[in-house]
C-alpha cells in the first residue's frame, strides 16, 4: 500500500484553512497558465475570472488529499482496523485494487476500486470526496 498526497484535514476548521491557504497559489496557477496561453492584459482581465481562480482552488485542494492505494484485500484490512467509519464505496465488487480517503469530521471513509489504472481511480476519488465532503465545509 502506497499514500499519495499531502492534506489530511482532521476538522472542518482545518480543511477550510488549508483551502483558504491555497488562494495565492491557485491565482499563480492561473496567471501562469493564462500567461503561457498568450493572454494580454485585457484578456487576462476578462477571461480569469474569480470563478476560474476558485476552480482551480478547488483542483490544487482535491489534488493534494492524501489517498491510500493498494489491493481490495488492503482495503478490507484497513476497514476491519475501522470499524467505526461509514464506509461509501464507488466502483464494482470484482476489481483487485482500491483507493481510499479518510473524512475524519464525517467519521466516513470513501473508496474507489479499479482494476488496471491507479492514477486515473485517485483522481476520481478526490473529484468524489471534494464534491461530497469538502466543498461544503471550504
Amino acid at each position: 500500500m502506497e499514500e499519495r498526497g499531502f492534506l489530511a484535514p482532521e476538522t472542518e476548521t482545518v480543511a477550510s484553512e488549508q483551502y483558504r491557504e491555497l488562494g495565492s497559489a491557485a491565482q499563480t496557477v492561473s496567471r501562469e497558465t493564462a500567461k503561457a496561453m498568450g493572454f494580454d492584459r485585457e484578456e487576462y482581465r476578462e477571461r480569469v475570472t474569480s470563478d476560474v481562480v476558485e476552480t482551480a482552488r478547488d483542483a490544487l485542494f482535491a489534488s493534494l488529499l492524501v489517498v491510500s492505494v493498494g489491493t481490495y484485500e488492503e482495503f478490507e484490512t484497513f476497514r476491519e482496523t475501522h470499524p467505526d467509519l461509514d464506509v461509501r464505496e464507488n466502483g464494482s465488487d470484482n476489481v483487485d485494487h482500491a483507493v481510499w480517503h479518510v473524512v475524519p469530521f464525517a467519521d466516513t471513509v470513501v473508496v474507489a476500486t479499479y482494476q488496471n489504472e491507479p492514477d486515473a481511480a485517485v483522481a476520481t476519488l478526490r473529484r468524489i470526496v471534494h464534491g461530497r465532503f469538502y466543498s461544503d465545509v471550504v
